[in-house]
């Protein structure tokens, strides 16, 4: 799934109305964060979420949002990584401090991965997502899960937990049926390059039936780079190409879709810059 070989696309066409990326990861696109920022706001995408996988990732954006005012973070433990973790606890009290922090403004990426993670890792995964699912209610942030080949057991943690007033599906993996029940819990859907991919078509099914108050844009980058540059590095100056692939999935004005996703954004991550 990386995006990372090859030459960098070139800068899309720009859109009219601001956007945000909802989730990236600046760091590992590596480079210069400032100028990767100013390439994504010369487009129109002028907020980004930088989202953490461990305490160090976490960190790092935590500093990088208190030095940009266009950015906010996430902190997490990314669930790949809870089997090998020695101290989840201690990781765990890691990020809720970090959580503290008013430029955190949410919780993730935390979820449950059976993609890349075997049986004997589920019960730590699943604990880990239990207690970030705490962090985020006594923070009163977003929830940004990642959930990949688990969906039931996602919802079904999800429900015994109480779920946060504000969750967001990252990179949103599922089909139009998953698409009504995040829709009838009040769960932000945030569609990524994917979307474009053909094989697909479960998420532009998806993506036709959400709500347009329910939905986010993302690159995940340096992963997921939309078509027609699957395979090259990813960054938040492509988020104009899947807010187009979006519109025309739905039907939607891209102006009105544009501002819709950046409204849901600061109903979600909170105003900032």
């Amino acid at each position: 799934m990386s995006g990372r070989s090859g030459e960098a696309p070139p800068d899309p066409e720009p859109l009219a109305v601001p956007v945000l990326d909802s989730h990236t990861h600046l760091d590992v696109q590596g480079g210069d964060p400032a100028a990767a920022l100013a390439r994504a706001a010369a487009v129109g995408v002028t907020r980004v979420v930088q989202v953490g996988c461990d305490v160090p990732s976490s960190t790092w954006a935590a500093d990088l949002a208190a030095a940009h005012p266009g950015v906010a973070a996430t902190v997490a433990i990314h669930p790949n990584d809870v089997p090998a973790l020695e101290d989840l606890d201690g990781a765990l009290a890691e990020i809720e401090k970090l959580a503290s922090r008013p430029e955190v403004r949410g919780i993730g990426e935390t979820g449950l991965d059976f993609y890349r993670t075997g049986p004997e890792g589920i019960a730590a995964q699943e604990e880990s997502f239990r207690a970030h699912i705490a962090i985020a209610k006594r923070s009163g942030k977003a929830l940004v899960i990642h959930d990949r080949d688990a969906h039931e057991d996602v919802f079904r943690v999800l429900s015994s937990e109480g779920a946060p007033e504000k969750v967001v599906f990252h990179c949103y993996s599922g089909d139009e049926a998953m698409a009504r029940r995040c829709a009838d819990a009040g769960y932000v859907m945030s569609f990524a390059g994917t979307l474009t991919f053909k094989n697909a078509q479960n998420l532009r099914d998806a993506a036709a039936v959400a709500p347009r108050d329910l939905l986010l844009v993302e690159t995940d980058g340096p992963f997921l780079t939309p078509m027609p540059y699957r395979g090259r590095p990813n960054a938040p100056y492509l988020i104009p190409l899947i807010v187009r692939a979006l519109a025309e999935v739905r039907g939607d004005d891209i102006d009105e879709l544009s501002a819709a996703l950046w409204a849901t954004g600061e109903r979600v991550f909170g105003p900032w810059g």
